[in-house]
């Protein structure tokens, strides 16, 4: 080993994580303070205060933002960049570097708390922000990646402390993640439509949407557990091999779970299945975690009396156990079909983010602020103010919600004696939760009051210190000896893990007689493999840790193959249902009005009432099959100019926050909706609208469910047509102006992913998309309401109208239609 035994001084930048701790406690005041009017609104509609930007649908993407990036993105940098600095002895690569990441981040989000409001969104959950922040989040994130991996390359200690490896994966997966899942063909400067649709697009997202959740609030966030409540409670980490088990077992393991967020969708079932098998075993690892945290506090149990940092440190952790315990509980297809779309999911995702994360922040920060300031914690007991005042108000909050979501899911599916909804209006549940939104907005107010409390007692904590320079002399290393980065990735452990992946595949693929063989054949190669590894002081993976290179391979190959394995068979894939002869020309011959009308029997196709098939005019199997297949033809078709600009509407206004898309092939939900959803009534959906929660109900088949006048009306005043809804008034649509000019380059960009719109298409777009909107506002002339035909609001009607149904005509069409029948 080539060494310089010359002891230098090493300053630690400090400045950044200072920064950064500014900025996250900043922005967790303005995303709870988000959260608490959203809280406040579904009890109180009057809150969204008529206007646009302060609607629901435009605010929770600004609050969920805020809460994952803004304030537990700057305090995860903050606690990297710290913990970093410290662990390799170096000093981080680039000052320079530093700052532009701090202030690129920051000016993201300044982006997003603008556009956010603004309806600038591409309406993918965790994912909303418009391209052009999407490129500067990826600036931002490359400066951080160059100057983490140019510190280690610089490190004076020789292996990687555990800390470091989940930063590691945090660092190479986000822009996998980030990339696949923001792929977009942009329409203009603020604008643009995602390159996959449906059901595609649908599992990226929630692949994107799941292992964001995995890999920025969960591996870095563990990182930070592992170094700070060793330095809190003065005791080294319980079980170094737990560690290591704990780390890759999750890197692995997480990457797939994400479809239990789609079970009982258009999803193909076995990447249902794939996503619930992988959510169970996922487990294992998470709870090896928890305990290998809270176990690194035995003989120290008695500082939690006098020590609010460990308090904090010990209920993240009992939240973190909590979380990983409901998610898997929650992707068993029984209890996901009872959860799914309710407010349990929120109440989890609340638990997890405020519960693990938040705790873990106030922890870091009232551990670090008085060792970056050089003085002691202003007031240990507004510290064990804000704990207690943090813990009842997150407790009520999520327990709420549990409440809260069981009952709505039991109301959904309830049936009565003859096998008919026990309880047919949607509104009435949400009139019976009103107590409980009640609760949840007590407690998110309470947990506010907490980080306010938080939040003054750092400042006053700083003012009575002043900005520390720590530095240590260290031995300044210019190499290490060990075995290449070759050398280990091409070894025995490698090898015989990836025959273990291989093992298991054909585990899951081989028939019943032969399982056996292969599990035999398993079972061994995974006692090898440990074998392998070694269990000694200089077993492979302590060599491997001196070799961060390799590390990072390994890390990004760990991670890929639950990705490609999951995403290349459904993306490749046209989920495109080929038309029988008979459907071809039931499409050809059946007027695009009437396709829905067929579809639920109210006419036979020629207008008179009734099917053919059976007495009574029900329609008989023959005529049902028929029907289907013309439904099928209609809704492959894209969308209108007017019906997709009210697409980009409803996108906008971020329906998709309380409106699913969705009907699950459920008894109660298709007596409920109707006919349950299919994969190919999707394809030419960028992006996918299916939602992941009902505060209204599924809009999937609400086209040609009601005239037009009541649409109008509802989006006025939905209290006049659904009294007790909480949904916002949309009265300001009315006087919007459609961009007509706008249409056909929106239509050129789909063309461009498989939309099938023709030059003659483009062309007419816009008199296309005036003349059914003059079909439409004439219709309401009749019953004396006056709307221009330009409004916004037409637009979001004739897309209503069109779902669940084929293509509507337009007055062009229906003029040329009637001097025919003439």
């Amino acid at each position: 080993m080539t060494t310089d035994a010359l002891k230098r001084e090493i300053v630690y930048d400090d400045r950044i994580v200072r920064a950064f701790i500014v900025a996250s406690v900043a922005f967790a005041v303005v995303a709870m303070s988000v959260g608490v009017l959203l809280a406040v609104q579904l009890v109180f509609w009057q809150a969204n205060f008529s206007t646009s930007w302060m609607a629901f649908g435009r605010l929770r993407p600004l609050h969920t933002n805020a809460a994952i990036f803004a304030f537990v993105g700057n305090m995860m940098f903050a606690g990297i960049y710290y913990s970093t600095q410290r662990l390799i002895k170096a000093r981080m690569g680039s000052d320079g570097l530093s700052w532009v990441h701090f202030w690129t981040w920051q000016l993201a989000i300044v982006g997003a708390a603008v556009s956010l409001p603004l309806g600038l969104t591409q309406a993918k959950e965790y994912a909303e922000l418009i391209w052009p922040l999407d490129i500067l989040i990826a600036v931002s994130w490359v400066a951080f990646s160059v100057n983490f991996f140019w510190a280690l390359a610089k490190r004076n200690e020789k292996n990687l402390y555990v800390s470091l490896w989940f930063y590691i994966a945090t660092i190479v997966t986000i822009p996998v993640l980030f990339i696949v899942n923001n792929l977009q063909l942009p329409t203009s400067f603020v604008h643009s439509y995602p390159i996959y649709a449906g059901v595609q697009d649908a599992l990226v997202q929630w692949w994107y949407g799941h292992n964001a959740v995995g890999f920025f609030l969960t591996t870095p966030i563990l990182g930070i557990m592992y170094y700070f409540i060793p330095k809190a409670c003065g005791r080294p980490v319980y079980s170094y091999r737990l560690s290591v088990v704990h780390f890759w077992a999750l890197i692995f393991l997480y990457i797939w779970a994400g479809p239990h967020h789609l079970l009982f969708t258009a999803l193909p079932d076995w990447a249902q299945s794939t996503g619930m098998l992988f959510s169970l075993i996922l487990l294992a690892p998470s709870w090896g975690g928890m305990l290998n945290g809270l176990l690194t506090l035995r003989g120290a149990w008695d500082k939690l009396k006098t020590d609010p940092v460990l308090k904090f440190f010990v209920v993240a952790l009992t939240f973190y156990g909590m979380s990983t315990f409901e998610g898997p509980l929650l992707s068993i297809k029984s209890v996901n079909s009872l959860a799914h779309y309710t407010d349990w999911i929120i109440g989890h995702v609340h638990g997890g983010t405020l519960g693990w994360n938040g705790f873990m922040a106030a922890g870091m920060f009232y551990w670090l602020v008085p060792r970056l300031f050089g003085t002691k914690l202003w007031s240990t007991q507004l510290a064990d103010a804000h704990f207690w005042t943090g813990t009842f108000g997150i407790l009520l909050y999520v327990v709420a919600m549990w409440i809260s979501g069981i009952n709505q899911g039991l109301y959904w599916r309830a049936l009565d004696a003859e096998g008919f909804l026990l309880y047919p209006d949607f509104v009435e549940w949400l009139v019976s939760a009103r107590f409980l939104y009640l609760m949840r907005m007590i407690g998110g107010t309470v947990y506010l009051l907490g980080f306010l409390a938080m939040a003054f007692n750092l400042i006053m904590t700083a003012r009575a210190g002043k900005p520390v320079v720590s530095a240590d002399r260290v031995v300044v290393r210019t190499g290490f000896a060990g075995p290449s980065t070759w050398e280990l990735i091409r070894g025995w452990p490698v090898v015989l893990s990836l025959l273990v992946v291989v093992g298991t595949v054909l585990f899951g693929i081989a028939s019943p007689l032969t399982q056996g063989a292969v599990a035999g054949f398993l079972a061994s190669l995974v006692v090898a493999a440990i074998l392998a590894i070694g269990l000694g002081k200089d077993n492979w993976h302590r060599l491997l840790e001196g070799r961060p290179l390799a590390f990072t391979i390994l890390t990004v190959v760990a991670i890929l193959i639950g990705g490609l394995a999951e995403l290349i068979p459904s993306v490749i894939i046209r989920h495109e249902v080929p038309l029988t002869p008979q459907a071809a020309e039931a499409k050809a011959t059946t007027p695009d009005s009437s396709a829905a009308l067929i579809a639920s029997g109210t006419t036979d196709g020629a207008g008179n009432a009734g099917g053919t098939g059976t007495p009574g005019g029900a329609p008989g199997s023959v005529e049902k099959a028929a029907a289907h297949a013309v439904v099928s033809a209609f809704t492959q078709q894209p969308y209108s100019p007017l019906e997709l600009t009210g697409r980009d509407i409803y996108v906008r206004e971020g329906c998709f926050n309380c409106h699913t898309q969705m009907i699950r092939p459920m008894r109660h939900e298709t007596l409920r909706y109707g006919e349950y959803s299919r994969a190919e009534e999707f394809i030419y959906d960028h992006p996918f609208q299916w939602g992941s929660r009902r505060i209204g109900p599924d809009l999937h088949r609400t086209g040609g469910k009601y005239p037009s006048l009541w649409h109008y009306i509802h989006m006025r005043d939905p209290r006049a047509t659904s009294p007790g809804s909480t949904m916002p008034s949309y009265r300001f649509l009315t006087d919007a102006a459609v961009d007509f000019d706008a249409i056909s380059r929106k239509m050129e960009a789909l063309r461009r992913l498989g939309v099938p719109y023709s030059e003659s298409d483009i062309r007419t777009a816009a008199q296309t998309a005036r003349s059914q909107a003059l079909l439409l506002a004439t219709d309401l002339a009749e019953q004396e309401i006056e709307i221009k035909t330009e409004s916004e609001l037409l637009a979001v009607i004739a897309y209503l109208q069109r779902l669940g149904r084929g293509p509507q005509p337009t007055a062009l069409e229906s003029a040329a239609a009637l001097e025919g029948g003439n």
